[in-house]
């Protein structure tokens, strides 16, 4: 709750968030389908509603969708229809899209935010989830207006949040951990840029005390979790200056500028009347076995909250490390292949963290297509915690395993990187430093310790870095004690 001069006011937010299953055709029809290609190749007389033709419902599709709505505990309806939303846009060749209107397959269900203040567990509550079929989607450049209608007839579903999230912070968090839930659930890779998951996101704002919520305005053309909370946070100063200059706030649906960082009016906001839903005559309503339901119970994934535990107990991970690690399920599930083969969970964590997703990041790539596999990873975690070779080699034994299609041996073997860790034969190099640098010796003999690092920096030059240090430091401690 914020005030302008004397007047307090408080932020209603509700998201509306669309997530593309993860099917290999279309909701309706079998056309083929994968984020991309050749514009207007993956179309089919389905999608164009050519007279004749008529809709397959895709039996997948409705496993996935009931799975996001199990993983976002959600009602399952078991009988539900499909209804035509009437629009025309140039993008919608037929003039409707199937979706669900009355009768959608889930009610209810709720997203985690964290704890309050007080400790409480704070949860954003879901409306509906429902189907439907995707348009297509129109580029506007400077010569005119392009349409790709590659995407028409994909399969969504609409995620519709309760309007009871207070804070733009808060629907942060909400989409942070939907993504999650339906990545780890199987539903949908979530890829923004591929436009895998797109979010509308709903605002009001009203004095502190009113029981009707304020003038709802949605906000669209929102490409990133953060592009949604500096929206939000904008709209939100906006309304509340309105209000407190006595102004009226319009319901209307307003396009998102990052570049100004502002947001600007599209149109006035349709109604649900204005799309005339009406059911869809060519779909009957379809009855859901509680059988299935089960089976789709019992093959659930392991879900985020569930993964966080026991990254926590059984790994012993801290806060930050499991953040980071489970950002992307496929980076985690990287991370646990890694902490198994190498036996040692968080150095695997560091190594995941700090050079595998800087090397993901530089080369802009997907941790599918990571140069070096968890197993190789894990041996080389291996080989520096045996002591073969130093932190600093197996970072360049790391680079040149992310570069050429060798073992990890291998690649040791050709930087010449195995560390000297034979006691007899590092003691003998040891002594020979102590005979040759009797300033250094005394220095530390009189009490000095920084002599102690400058000797071992000479053992180290002497082997050219190849020494083992834990073992060269023992050595000369040893061989320094005695006369």
């Amino acid at each position: 709750m914020t005030s302008v001069g004397n007047v307090p006011f408080e932020t209603t937010i509700g998201l509306e968030v669309h997530v593309q299953l993860q099917l290999r055709s279309k909701l309706f029809a079998p056309s083929p389908y994968d984020s991309g290609g050749t514009p207007n190749t993956r179309v089919s007389v389905v999608e164009l509603g050519l007279p004749g033709v008529l809709p397959v419902l895709n039996r997948e599709a409705v496993r996935l969708a009931i799975r996001a709505g199990i993983a976002l505990e959600g009602e399952i309806n078991t009988r539900f229809h499909f209804d035509r939303k009437n629009y025309f846009y140039p993008d919608l060749p037929k003039g409707y899209q199937i979706s669900q209107f009355d009768e959608p397959f889930c009610r209810g269900g709720r997203v985690p935010l964290g704890h309050g203040e007080s400790g409480e567990q704070r949860f954003g509550q879901l409306e509906r989830i429902h189907m439907e079929e995707d348009a297509g989607k129109t580029t506007h450049t400077a010569g005119g207006s392009l349409v790709d209608l590659n995407r028409a007839g994909v399969g969504l579903i609409e995620i519709v949040g309760k309007p009871d999230l207070r804070t733009p912070s808060e629907a942060y968090a909400f989409l942070t951990e939907l993504k999650q839930i339906m990545q780890y659930a199987g539903v949908s890779e979530c890829d923004m840029e591929k436009g895998l998951l797109r979010c509308d996101a709903n605002i009001s704002v009203r004095p502190v005390g009113a029981t009707e919520l304020g003038t709802k305005v949605e906000i669209k053309n929102l490409n990133s979790f953060k592009m949604v909370q500096r929206a939000l946070e904008y709209e939100e100063r906006r309304q509340r200056a309105v209000l407190a200059n006595g102004g009226i706030v319009l319901q209307e649906t307003r396009l998102w500028n990052e570049e100004k960082g502002e947001s600007a009016t599209m149109r006035t906001k349709e109604a649900a009347d204005d799309y005339r839903y009406f059911p869809e005559p060519d779909l009957p309503p379809l009855t859901i076995e509680r059988s299935f339901i089960a089976e789709i119970e019992n093959d659930m994934p392991e879900l985020p909250a569930l993964r966080r535990a026991r990254f926590a107990t059984h790994y012993r991970l801290p806060d930050y490390d499991t953040g980071v690690l489970m950002d992307d399920r496929r980076v985690a599930d990287y991370f646990e292949a890694t902490a198994i083969g190498c036996g040692n969970a968080k150095l695997a964590s560091n190594w995941v963290m700090t050079e595998v997703l800087r090397v993901m990041n530089e080369r802009d790539i997907a941790i599918t297509v990571f140069p070096i596999g968890p197993d190789r990873l894990a041996q080389l975690i291996g080989a520096q915690s045996d002591g073969r070779i130093s932190r600093n080699a197996a970072k360049r034994v790391f680079e040149h395993l992310a570069n050429h299609d060798v073992e990890v041996d291998a690649a040791i073997a050709e930087l010449g990187l195995e560390q000297i860790s034979n006691r007899k034969e590092l003691a003998a190099i040891v002594q020979e430093v102590l005979a040759a640098n009797p300033d250094p010796v005394a220095d530390y003999r009189a009490g000095r310790e920084k002599a102690m690092h400058a000797l071992q920096g000479m053992v180290m030059k002497k082997t050219s870095g190849k020494a083992n240090p834990q073992l060269t430091r023992e050595l000369l401690i040893e061989l320094l004690s005695t006369d």
